[in-house]
């Protein structure tokens, strides 16, 4: 700790704040009149500057700013004796850090702090100023509470009305300058963000399409930023696409033309760490602003993103296009791709994975080469698209019929447990009211009053599970139409089909399910190949 320097040998450290929503209070809290009120105070007493401590566009909630940070470490180390600040919220509006600096930390260090506009002075301590400190700093926080709050009530109802809130536009657009700052397409990078859709979509992984745009020296999304606008959002960055910087362009709904907002937030007014809000709490404006992709390549997408199939490469970075999507009809586990080197023709092939990492005592051997599966495959799908095409009409008028018998059959019974769930959810509604009732009231111990409530939320969240899982079933019966169509749709671009493609397999296929090899079951080896429409029973 440093000695205490001579009273009248001031050496100052001159603190200036200004904060985004102190910008709005005018040219009096600006950072230039802030200097020049101090400036001429420091001359008028005959003191010393030593340095001006900056920060700017900072909310003086958090003691992580650098300017104050520099501030105290000087302070601490002997270099200013005296700190001063235009008023208490420059130097902070979280009364705590406030009060401790000002009460511990700055008389352990000899600092003399003077506040100009509130008179605060802590060398003269008996004054009316000194004695309402503590009340100014708890309303210099109240102040912070209010405006953050007011400010969220603002942006949430400007996202509500479709104003664009974002600081830079995402990658592939740029700000409009309307009132609403309307996304524009950017033409030069949104073919780009349509090709990384259009790959996807085709059965490419996220790792493959960051290899090809790599391959290509395309500019990332921060890179091509920073050489439009100077300004960089990545720390460290690698200067590369990777799988990361696709999903997430993958997952922005913006490319359909949608503006989601209120995604994110900050945990308080003091704590400015930002967490993830629920998807259910965003604001989605729909067809806000041009789309790059149509619903139909996004739509592709999802579908891909949720398949069985993830794609898995060789150590030669081949994937083959039914890679992921086959399973043992015996074990469940996935198939998985080999390489067979004999004396002759080298050839992959496909066998139970459970058996290839664990061996013959767990499972059997279900092994099938490569050209004769896609062999198989093939000759079905041509087969299919072939009678489909023959009569599309009767083919839909089959399938639908076909659908709701299936319906009918269960709609009945899911109705009436709909019926008999919601019934029961509003019956334990009233049931934990009740205990709570009977708590407050004294009537119920609060140990069996937590209990019971314990028990009626467990059924509670169970039983909305099941009244989702129903509807959802419901509605997808209602889907049987789109869906056919759909089908139709894709396996009439198969009809000629030379060679199966991951786009194919994604397209239509749900799994396929391989059976035992024939030298071990005595029968012909079986391969169920089992459609996204489901059409074994009637095609």
């Amino acid at each position: 700790m440093q000695a205490k320097q001579n009273s009248k040998d001031y050496i100052v450290g001159m603190y200036v704040r200004l904060s985004r929503d102190d910008e709005r209070q005018g040219e009096s809290l600006s950072i230039e009149n802030q200097k020049a009120i101090l400036s001429e105070y420091i001359e008028q007493q005959g003191w010393t500057l030593y340095d001006i401590y900056v920060d700017d566009g900072i909310s003086g909630t958090t003691f992580e700013r650098p300017g104050v940070k520099r501030l105290l470490d000087d302070a601490k180390q002997g270099v200013i004796n005296t700190i001063l600040v235009k008023d208490m919220s420059r130097f902070g509006r979280n009364y705590i850090m406030v009060g401790q600096y000002l009460d511990y930390v700055f008389p352990l260090y000899n600092i003399r702090f003077i506040a100009l506009s509130d008179n605060i002075d802590t060398e003269n301590k008996d004054t009316a100023a000194m004695d309402m400190m503590p009340i100014t700093n708890v309303f210099n926080e109240w102040w912070a509470a209010a405006t953050s709050k007011k400010l969220r009530a603002v942006r949430i109802q400007n996202a509500k009305k479709g104003k664009n809130g974002m600081s830079h536009a995402p990658y592939g657009y740029i700000l409009g300058t309307d009132k609403k700052r309307t996304l524009q397409i950017n033409e030069e990078v949104a073919p780009i963000v349509k090709r990384i859709f259009e790959m996807r979509a085709s059965g490419l992984t996220p790792r493959k399409i960051a290899d090809v745009l790599n391959g290509e020296k395309i500019l990332t999304p921060n890179d091509y930023r920073l050489s439009k606008t100077g300004v960089s959002t990545v720390r460290n960055s690698l200067h590369l696409w990777n799988t990361s910087v696709i999903r997430t362009l993958l997952s922005n709904q913006g490319y359909i033309g949608n503006l989601v907002q209120h995604k994110t937030t900050t945990v308080s007014y003091k704590n400015h760490k930002w967490q993830r809000r629920p998807e259910e709490e965003w604001i989605v404006i729909e067809n806000a602003h041009e789309a790059i992709i149509t619903k139909e390549i996004w739509d592709k997408v999802k579908e891909v993103e949720a398949s069985v199939s993830n794609g898995k490469p060789t150590k030669r970075g081949y994937t083959h296009p039914l890679s992921g999507l086959m399973f043992c009809a015996d074990c469940g586990t996935k198939m998985r791709l080999g390489w067979n080197m004999p004396k002759d023709i080298p050839y992959f092939n496909f066998n139970c994975g459970t058996r290839s990492r664990c061996g013959s005592s767990a499972c059997f051997s279900h092994f099938i080469t490569v050209p004769v599966l896609e062999q198989i495959v093939l000759d079905d799908v041509r087969d299919k698209a072939q009678r489909i095409v023959a009569d599309e009409a009767e083919f839909r008028r089959k399938y639908l019929e076909h659908t709701a018998k299936l319906a009918s059959e269960n709609q009945a019974d899911v109705k009436k447990e709909l019926r008999k769930a919601e019934k029961r959810l509003a019956e334990l509604d009233k049931l934990i009211e009740s205990a709570f009732e009977e708590k407050v009231a004294g009537k119920l111990p609060e140990s069996v009053c937590i209990r019971l409530i314990d028990k009626y939320t467990a059924e509670r969240t169970e039983l909305k599970e099941r009244v989702t899982y129903l509807t959802q079933g419901l509605e997808e019966a209602e889907q049987a139409v789109t869906d056919v169509d759909e089908f139709i749709r894709r396996i009439k671009k198969y009809l000629h089909a030379p060679k199966l493609t991951r786009e194919l397999c994604l397209d239509l296929f749900e799994r396929l399910i391989i059976g035992g090899k024939e030298s071990v079951t005595g029968k012909p080896q079986e391969v169920q190949i089992v459609y996204k429409v489901n059409i074994a029973s009637f095609l």
